[in-house]
């Protein structure tokens, strides 16, 4: 289904009635009214359970591949010389 729309002054009733409409056929499909706190339900997925937060040395994981990365780029020039 689409619509477009155009907006100018005279189309805000079209753009509100479509806007409800959609809102309505959202709220329907999940049966739960969207809530501020957990918008998709994301924390709720089977998936979620498993994970843990990363620890207090993950910033040495991003400066090994920022340095892994620096390391390929010197070689590929050092190579091309």
């Amino acid at each position: 289904m689409g619509v477009i729309v155009n907006k100018k002054n005279d189309d805000n009733e079209l753009t509100r009635r479509i806007n409800a409409d959609l809102r309505a056929k959202m709220e329907g499909n999940t049966g739960v009214e969207k809530d501020a706190k957990t918008p998709d339900f994301a924390e709720d997925a089977e998936y979620m359970k498993d994970l843990k937060k990363t620890g207090k040395f993950g910033w040495v994981w991003i400066l090994l591949v920022v340095l892994a990365i620096v390391i390929l780029i010197g070689v590929g020039i050092s190579l091309n010389k």
